[in-house]
């Protein structure tokens, strides 16, 4: 007989690991149960989630290019593009984290991997699922600082969907907690970075300089000394700059960041005594000389003209501006180089003619969202509109000069000028980097002593444009233009190609002797023809170059008043046009100007244009607010004027001529502001509503209301924005189509009266019917509001129309079973997830419920 005692081990051994299994049973909560479930959810599914999350940051990260010309973004930007390239990722760490919670409920570890889940969501730039995951956390978890995470992801999730309201509710409920070391150092970087999005500098630097001294390694503090570094310099605070990017280098970061923080460094350097000037231009030189800086070089001198202006250097200042435009090819640097060089020209040499070139550069050579661009394109304009009038002037007194020469003084006088253009553009051509403009070569002068309409640029020279196009067609001839038209014209012998003679006129004896041979046509006698059709010869023509010149000066004088403020020289302007033409008739507004400008500096000088303005002109507007400074705010004179003019514009409007109705508008509205305004106003947007797309139709309703929230027409206009939007959602349902597509995922949804709030008991119930029903699939329970009355709640994952159809077919039957559901009212259906998004934009429930009992249900025999 064999012992029992090997018997009586395994009997053992076959207890201990029963009652080991069944204590760690999902619903148990004994000791053995919450150390299996922690332990194998901790290194299973949330570990294999976790790295799929941090393999999504890393290529976040790697993704983001840095524009070290402008501040550094504290987060890298979310890019949908982007987002597509790790949608894998994504997908693999929310089906791990799910494993996690499902498997796990009871461990530690779930809210965590709920925190993944909404991670994965954020990233692939699914708001409302992220929003859903992490309120789920906040209000479900048992762990404060999980809360608290949950919240400060949720912020983020607000902050870069552009939920600015909930991001403040966000902030100011965590400001009021308690928070772990970690959670205060993110909660004072998203802060950051939420105001860094809202473009609020001061607050900012705040939060990021809160976060500095809860810096860890991992955190990569050196790019965050660097951005402080920046913030600081943009707001004047040099030293505190200074201090950062010194305390950047000592952390060792990446050499580009380094780099640029050493560069940014002696920039801010404190400049007190020359020693310290020399120091910074040695540092300056040591960056340029390292072989590792090659590609940085445009950069360097791009900011040692920086340095060298705010030494007060100008000449050496442009020297190095010039160097970065030519030393480099980075097409933002070379557009700030330009900018600067622009700025320099404007605002300190007023050479407001070469500034205008500089800022033609920059306009077309920086992004459009640079800094203040849009302030610098009004300059350009400004200053385009300042040399159109400027060239108007000079182009029409050269004319006048031009004609009282007789034809072999012309001759002779256009020769001279073309010979000293060639040798400027002969003398040019020597320059290095032919493709690139030297600006400073554009002659500025255009008197007709230096210059034919007073440029060297090829397309802003009508007399080089001529030439091109007779040396074209001497070659070519008169081929019309389509593609491949060299090809196309090289079986046209040179015999049948059109010869052009250029045309001849009976007054000029030095035009008869020319020959028709394409070979004797001569650049002096082109120019010569083309400049004798503009001369003015008759009265008309002279009083018409007159009036010309005499609008410009007044039109220069505006520019340099109100869009220059150049006071000295408006003052010139507007006197030498009182004095070239006494009897103009802007002279009643040019005196009150003249008037107001000396009014504080020379009264005596102020009061002689006074005197003339009554005395001359007494029944003008202008005499009459110099008498009366409250003359147009207490008569009816504007509003009378205006009124006029709203009647013809509403005419032209009524006619279908917007454009003509929108330019009498313009003029009315230039007028002061009066109580008629509004009209005006309004009037505006129904006529360029008619050219402009219906949103912008619809904002610029809603700009009015706002604006004039008092007026009767505030109500109108509102009227007017229900009826376009009712319109167009009606445009929309009209053409509306759901998809035939059914192949493709699936939702389950259920829909009800938001007013019920029984979007707790739908979710908590479709969680119960799936773990009981459909267990083996995984499903997701999410809510959304559809509309003002109604709300939704879906199953997400159904994978085909057949998984959706029996899941609409099993809840059906078991619906009655589901007494948390009892006495609510709803519609279910089913839909793929293309045909929600339509549902959801257009809110076409009715439609959608008429579309699915066609398709989805059964039909009955």
């Amino acid at each position: 007989m064999k012992p029992a005692f090997p018997t009586l081990l395994f009997t053992i051994a076959v207890m201990a690991v029963s009652a080991t299994l069944s204590g760690c049973s999902s619903e148990s909560n004994s000791f053995t149960s919450r150390a299996f479930h922690n332990t194998t959810a901790r290194y299973n599914g949330h570990y294999y989630a976790l790295e799929e999350i941090t393999k999504i940051e890393e290529i976040i990260r790697k993704n983001n290019r840095d524009d070290y010309n402008r501040v550094l973004n504290l987060f890298p930007r979310l890019d949908s593009a982007l987002a597509k390239s790790y949608d894998a990722e994504v997908q693999e760490a929310i089906k791990m984290a799910s494993i996690a919670i499902q498997r796990h409920p009871n461990s530690k570890w779930s809210d965590d991997s709920y925190i993944l889940v909404g991670k994965g969501r954020l990233y692939s730039l699914d708001w409302g699922n992220a929003i859903q995951t992490f309120k789920y956390v906040n209000t479900k978890s048992d762990d404060i600082n999980t809360r608290h995470q949950a919240l400060l992801l949720l912020a983020r999730t607000f902050t870069e969907h552009g939920e600015y309201s909930n991001d403040e509710a966000a902030f100011d409920f965590l400001q009021k907690e308690k928070l772990s070391k970690q959670n205060l150092k993110n909660f004072y970087l998203e802060r950051a970075h939420y105001y860094q999005v809202r473009h609020n500098d001061d607050y900012f630097v705040k939060y990021l300089t809160e976060a500095v001294p809860l810096l860890r390694k991992k955190d990569r503090p050196g790019r965050i000394y660097f951005i402080l570094g920046q913030v600081y310099q943009k707001l004047g605070f040099e030293s505190e700059a200074y201090n950062y990017f010194r305390k950047c280098i000592e952390t060792h970061p990446e050499y580009e960041v380094d780099f640029y923080a050493r560069l940014y460094m002696a920039q801010v350097a404190e400049i007190s005594r020359s020693r310290d000037i020399a120091h910074a231009r040695k540092s300056f030189k040591k960056l340029l000389k390292d072989t590792k800086n090659r590609d940085f070089v445009d950069k360097i001198y791009l900011e040692i003209g920086v340095f060298e202006r705010k030494q007060g250097n100008i000449d050496e200042a442009i020297e190095n501006f010039e160097l970065a435009i030519r030393k480099g090819n980075n097409k933002q640097i070379d557009g700030e180089a330009y900018l600067k060089l622009g700025e320099i020209y404007y605002d300190t040499l007023k050479k407001f003619e070469l500034a205008k070139l500089y800022y033609d550069s920059t306009v077309s050579t920086l992004n459009k969202d640079f800094e203040n661009y849009p302030a610098i394109k009004t300059r350009q304009e400004v200053l385009t509109e300042f040399v159109k009038h400027l060239r108007t002037i000079e182009w029409q007194d050269s004319l006048m000069v031009m004609a009282k020469m007789d034809s072999v003084e012309l001759m002779t006088h256009i020769q001279a000028v073309l010979e000293s253009q060639k040798k400027t553009e002969e003398k040019t051509s020597k320059r290095k980097r032919r493709n690139r403009v030297d600006i400073s070569q554009v002659s500025t002068s255009f008197t007709t002593t230096t210059s034919i309409q007073g440029t060297d640029w090829y397309f802003g020279n009508p007399s080089a444009q001529a030439l091109g196009q007779q040396e074209f067609k001497r070659i070519w001839g008169n081929i019309p233009l389509e593609d491949n038209w060299r090809r196309s014209s090289r079986g046209v012998p040179m015999a049948q190609r059109p010869t052009t003679i250029i045309p001849t006129t009976s007054e000029d004896k030095a035009t008869e002797e020319i020959s028709t041979e394409p070979e004797s046509i001569d650049p002096v006698m082109s120019e010569f023809n083309r400049i004798k059709k503009e001369i003015p010869l008759t009265d008309e023509q002279i009083e018409e170059s007159l009036g010309k010149i005499e609008e410009a000066y007044f039109l220069l004088g505006d520019i340099y008043y109100f869009k220059l403020q150049e006071k000295y020289n408006a003052v010139a302007t507007y006197e030498k046009l009182l004095t070239r033409f006494p009897t103009t008739h802007y002279r009643p507004e040019v005196l009150y100007k003249l008037y107001l400008m000396f009014k504080e500096t020379q009264p005596e000088k102020a009061e002689r244009y006074a005197q003339e303005l009554t005395n001359d002109f007494p029944e003008t507007t202008f005499a009459k607010i110099l008498i009366n400074p409250d003359y147009l705010l207490e008569s009816s004179q504007v509003v009378e004027k205006q009124k006029v003019l709203y009647r013809e514009a509403y005419l032209k409007f009524e006619t279908q001529q917007p454009a003509e109705a929108l330019e009498i508008v313009e003029k009315a509205l230039a007028d002061e502001v009066t109580s008629f305004t509004p009209n005006l106003a309004l009037l505006k947007i129904l006529i360029v509503g008619k050219s402009q797309s219906i949103a912008h139709y619809q904002l610029s309703l809603e700009e009015f209301t706002k604006q004039y929230p008092e007026n009767e027409l505030a109500g109108y206009a509102k009227k007017l924005l229900d009826a376009s939007r009712s319109f167009e959602l009606k445009q929309e349902k009209s053409n509306l189509q759901f998809s035939q597509s059914f192949d493709a995922p699936h939702y389950f949804v259920l829909v009800y009266k938001t007013e019920s709030k029984i979007e707790d008991v739908v979710s908590k119930t479709l969680e119960g019917f799936n773990q009981n029903q459909f267990k083996s699939q995984g499903l997701k329970v999410s809510n959304l509001i559809l509309d003002e009355s109604q709300s939704l709640t879906f199953v997400s994952d159904l994978s085909n129309m057949n998984e959706a159809q029996e899941y609409y077919r099993v809840f059906t039957e078991k619906q009655p079973t589901l007494t948390a559901l009892k006495n609510h009212k709803f519609n279910t259906f089913v839909i793929t997830k293309s045909n929600f998004d339509i549902l959801y934009r257009t809110k076409s429930l009715d439609e959608y419920l008429q579309f699915f009992e066609k398709n989805y249900l059964p039909k009955n025999p």
